[in-house]
């Protein structure tokens, strides 16, 4: 399981340094990507990425600079922004990620519906765990 972690720690650095971002930006743009037409607030992109809302105001900022998301006011409360992906960003960064996703796609090629059912729920536990300790044990200062 370390093998695998330090592969994608990584290899996340070397995609962040072919887009031009450092790993904290790719993965904040990743959440913005995640949250597709339901925007984030940069309070949200914070807590997500597990930075403080002022290093995520640096983020937005170095995100908006390179051409990767645009900020909207929130429709609900004008004193808010909601982070958007630029498409032709959300292109380069999925041109990036094709290969790879495309041997991933391969590798469950090799296991029944049943085994991807229980691997899709080991990697959903996994991940939640994983969520909760770091808001336990990791959270910055806000």
């Amino acid at each position: 399981m370390n093998h695998l972690i330090a592969t994608h720690l990584v290899g996340q650095q070397e995609i962040a340094q072919q887009a031009g971002l450092n790993v904290t930006d790719l993965t904040c743009f990743g959440f913005v990507i995640e949250a597709g037409e339901d925007l984030l607030t940069a309070g949200d992109l914070a807590a997500r990425a597990q930075v403080t809302t002022g290093a995520v105001t640096g983020i937005l900022n170095r995100l908006e600079r390179a051409g990767y998301i645009t900020r909207r006011p929130d429709p609900a409360d004008r004193r808010r922004v909601r982070v958007a992906a630029e498409p032709t960003a959300l292109a380069r960064i999925e041109e990036v990620y094709a290969p790879y996703y495309a041997r991933m796609n391969d590798l469950f090629a090799d296991y029944s519906a049943d085994e991807i059912a229980v691997l899709h729920d080991w990697l959903s536990r996994a991940s939640t765990l994983a969520a909760q300790y770091l808001e336990e044990h990791c959270r910055p200062n806000a």
